[in-house]
């Protein structure tokens, strides 16, 4: 059944009182994303009927594929008794993203909706700094004194589970709520009852403090193919945990703004169609102003080998091959190192081995597409003494962009820079002109001009 008829019927049971049964089975069928994307098209009056035929969970997690705006919108429309426990039903980084998104007055207003400790602790969250591990953590979360056994751990779980993001870790705490350890569910239950909790727990864990940049966590949690992962305070007590799908939506993020950088452009805030044509403008023009006025110097390289061209015009027949392929590779291997950088796979101190190892592959590179510039040239009938210019020129000007595309991402990194919305572009416009440089050189050198 498409989303277009799902709607229409949903539309016609909402509003019938005769057709319950019908309804609830419809509901319970559909994924709660399904059910955003048939709301949004739902007027007002359809909306919040929706939301009410809902039960809490699914409610609870279809409002949080909708944009900020029109989960308060909706929120502040329903009923207190229903729009109280919706909110709380919600996940808590879900509700701080919420609160942070609207204006300060709105999110004081839907505060006032949640009970006064929970409250406490969402404004606790709002003050973390923006993508650190403390603005993405929940405190939805099951936690057990270390001395209790495991008979009391599972009347807690019974008691508080159903408010939690997920209960297949269970951390322990001491009585000053430092983070002891972390016990499965499933070791809890086939553990004797009267066992305490201490005595199963794995005390060498793996935690993250508040203040960590998300993509670091990111990493760790891949890395370790963990869950989720405890957030801890600097006395390292437990204050909330990271759930692995909060980290594949940082992870989505993060790619996405690389894969903007990389082209030379500032990563969109919001999604493409939602972007208007003056942020589309505004984020391209800086950077495009910069490569214009550096890429200037090829035209004054030209210009200084305008005696070179002048006697052998051959050679200006194969600037745009030898130009492009030195900047096709440096695209290559820069594109290879950030992502290797965004994913710890290399550092500053590894920068040796990277160019070596780029230099050798640039050397294989190099050689090879020499030769099918030699071919080119020779198959367009030029002198055998250009077809050797071509073909060493395009092995050097390889080697060279690898030795620069090797170099700056690492560099940029060491100095804090972003190495994605420097690298490409601007090894792209180093490239074409140093790689003149080299082409008229090795013009001069092998013709005796």
């Amino acid at each position: 059944m498409n989303q277009a008829v799902q709607k229409e019927e949903l539309q016609t049971l909402i509003f019938s009182n005769r057709e319950t049964k019908r309804l609830n089975e419809l509901l319970n069928k559909m994924q709660p994303y399904d059910l955003s994307e048939i709301l949004r098209d739902m007027d007002e009056s359809e909306q919040l009927e929706l939301i009410s035929s809902l039960s809490l969970v699914n409610a609870a997690e279809m409002l949080e594929y909708l944009e900020p705006e029109l989960q308060y919108h909706l929120l502040n429309r329903l009923d207190h008794s229903l729009a109280s426990p919706l909110l709380k039903q919600m996940s808590s980084d879900m509700v701080v993203d919420l609160l942070l998104a609207i204006h300060p007055l709105q999110a004081k207003k839907l505060l006032q909706l949640l009970p006064e400790d929970y409250r406490q602790k969402i404004n606790d969250l709002m003050n973390y700094p923006e993508y650190t591990a403390g603005s993405l953590m929940t405190v939805d979360y099951v936690s057990a004194r270390a001395y209790w056994t495991g008979e009391q751990t599972i009347r807690h779980i019974r008691k508080v589970g159903y408010e939690a993001e997920i209960i297949s870790y269970i951390y322990v705490t001491d009585k000053r709520g430092k983070l002891f350890g972390v016990v499965s569910l499933k070791e809890i239950i086939l553990a004797d009852p009267q066992t305490q909790i201490a005595n199963i727990a794995k005390t060498d864990i793996i935690s993250v403090p508040a203040e960590m940049e998300q993509e670091d966590v990111a990493s760790i949690l891949s890395r370790y193919g963990f869950y989720a992962v405890p957030v801890v305070d600097r006395q390292t007590r437990l204050i909330g945990i990271i759930t692995y799908d909060d980290l594949v939506e940082v992870i989505q993020d993060e790619a996405t703004e690389d894969i903007q950088k990389i082209g030379g452009s500032q990563p969109l805030t919001e999604p493409y169609f939602k972007t208007s044509v003056w942020s589309l403008y505004r984020k391209r023009i800086l950077w495009l102003l910069v490569l214009f006025i550096g890429g200037a110097y090829t035209a004054t390289v030209l210009e200084s080998y305008q005696n070179t061209l002048d006697k052998v015009v051959a050679l200006s027949f194969f600037i745009p091959l030898l130009i492009g392929t030195g900047g096709n590779t440096g695209s290559q291997i820069v594109t290879t190192l950030i992502r290797a950088l965004g994913v710890g796979e290399v550092k500053f101190h590894d920068l040796f081995r990277v160019i070596r190892k780029e230099l050798i592959a640039g050397l294989l590179l190099g050689i090879s597409l020499g030769l099918i510039g030699f071919l080119r040239a020779y198959v367009m009938g030029v002198s055998f003494d250009i077809a050797y210019v071509v073909a060493f020129a395009a092995m050097f000007i390889v080697l060279w962009s690898s030795l620069v595309a090797a170099a700056l991402p690492l560099i940029l990194d060491r100095l804090h820079a972003d190495p994605a919305v420097v690298s490409g572009p601007l090894i792209s416009t180093l490239v074409d002109g140093t790689g003149l440089i080299i082409y008229m050189t090795i013009a001069k050198i092998i013709l005796g001009l």
